[in-house]
């Protein structure tokens, strides 16, 4: 889709130009998150991917012209003198200044995370244009980082409880499986990308891409060779062992292959085919097999499989006692799985002996898709308006009803005390830091992060064990 920056709005934004007093000059705004909390609940992420992607293109003559036949045709006013202007004097770059919190951080609901203001006085109305875009660009990727990391939160007692190597397993245990289920390959790329701040396996390519190329990680997420259900049934029932043996004479060279297995029957599958038929060529292989039981309950099979493998291959206990299969064979399920799911099948598995190592989890609609705007409440609000003699003054709603709480107003800087990350007038900030940091001016990127920056500021905030 070739997108017409100017139109990339909504349409009530083209006749903002008309409303605002005449002496206005400027008009500030903030992204941030309705309501309040006792601790971090917000993980901010990938307003980076779309100031490389969409601020960086600079309009055009032919956009302007499109965007007022489109303004007319649809019942809107438009404004051809402004944006000539954006284009004649600042060479269709959008005369924006964005101040942003840096990427990976945790904070508190209410605090800001993005403030915007136009560079340009004649052009006061840009701000408030572009929210539609930009909140986008900030709610969704920020929504599933922080999903992700609440999954990394409620795996990470489990493998504290019943694991050795903690370390080493903490980023391997969620898969993004999600792509398909999106709505559109940027979603896809967007959210698989957003996983990825947590996690280091995702068989998401759009996602691998994106972090490829906005945040220059030259390989952020491992995949496994691994079968689906038409490389099974394509053998025919009968000779579904030869498929398995397939799987393990292509992939063995391979440090671990899946292998979906509920294609006929999973309980003869995992009882009689892996763990009598082929375990001497499992075990021979010296790759790892992955079972994806992929039918069933979603609570009970993937422990009754754990439990199969354990009685076919045998286990060891690790130095905190629990239950470890055979390294030759571990469990992956990703049959519509959610957190609450997750937490249930790693309680059982405890409850068992089992130790949290053997099983890792895929998943694809819970992660990316059964989210939206308001699961944190993402808002942009106008703040401050600096008229014609440069003075800022304070705006925003001032509700009637005593128990609902006014928005904040104002320019505001972002600080750490040293125990939390709060919000404070820009006039008191004084010497101490400000977190919100400028990133973009007037078409010229500030502040490159790179994953690895990123994924280092999102550990630093995982709960200490």
């Amino acid at each position: 889709m070739t997108l017409n920056a100017i139109l990339n709005t909504d349409s009530y934004k083209l006749g903002h130009y008309l409303q605002y007093p005449a002496d206005t000059h400027a008009i500030s705004a903030l992204i941030t998150t309705r309501g309040n909390s006792f601790r971090p609940e917000v993980m901010f992420f990938g307003l980076q991917m779309f100031l490389k992607e969409y601020l960086s293109k600079p309009i055009s003559a032919a956009d302007i012209d499109e965007a007022e036949d489109v303004a007319g045709l649809h019942g809107q006013p438009f404004d051809r003198a402004g944006w000539t202007h954006i284009l004649n004097a600042h060479g269709g770059y959008l005369p924006l200044r964005i101040e942003a919190l840096p990427e990976g951080i945790a904070i508190r609901r209410g605090v800001p995370v993005v403030q915007i203001v136009n560079t340009d006085p004649q052009v006061p109305w840009l701000t408030s244009h572009i929210e539609p875009a930009l909140l986008r660009a900030i709610w969704y990727p920020s929504t599933v980082a922080t999903t992700a990391w609440r999954l990394r939160l409620a795996i990470q007692p489990y493998l504290d409880r019943t694991a050795d190597d903690i370390e080493g397993l903490q980023r391997n245990r969620i898969s993004d499986f999600g792509a398909r289920g999106t709505s559109s390959l940027e979603q896809a790329a967007l959210g698989g990308v957003a996983h990825l701040v947590h996690f280091d396996s995702s068989d998401s390519l759009p996602g691998i891409l994106h972090a490829r190329r906005y945040y220059g990680a030259q390989m952020a997420g491992k995949s496994i060779p691994a079968s689906e259900h038409s490389t099974i049934t394509a053998w025919g029932q009968s000779r579904e062992a030869n498929a398995f043996a397939n799987m393990i004479d292509r992939f063995s060279k391979f440090a671990a292959y899946s292998v979906v297995s509920d294609s006929y029957d999973l309980n003869n599958a995992v009882a009689e085919i892996w763990g009598k038929q082929l375990q001497t060529k499992v075990r021979a292989s010296g790759a790892t097999l992955i079972v994806r039981p992929d039918s069933g309950d979603p609570i009970e099979t993937p422990v009754q499989v754990v439990a199969q493998l354990a009685y076919a291959y045998g286990t060891r206990l690790n130095s905190k006692g629990f239950k470890v299969l055979d390294a030759n064979v571990r469990v992956i399920q990703s049959d519509g799985i959610s957190l609450q799911d997750i937490q249930m099948i790693l309680g059982r598995l405890e409850g068992m002996g089992f130790s949290a190592e053997n099983i890792s989890f895929g998943m694809g609609s819970a992660l990316l898709h059964k989210i939206n705007r308001d699961t944190l409440s993402f808002t942009m609000r106008a703040s401050a308006l600096k008229d014609d003699k440069g003075a800022w003054r304070d705006i925003g709603r001032r509700p009637t009803n005593p128990q609902e709480k006014a928005p904040m107003s104002g320019r505001l800087a972002v600080i750490s005390d040293g125990t939390d990350i709060v919000n404070i007038p820009l006039t008191e900030l004084g010497s101490r830091e400000n977190i919100l940091q400028p990133v973009w001016e007037n078409g010229t990127l500030l502040r490159d992060w790179t994953f690895d920056e990123v994924r280092k500021r999102a550990e630093d905030v995982i709960l200490p064990r």
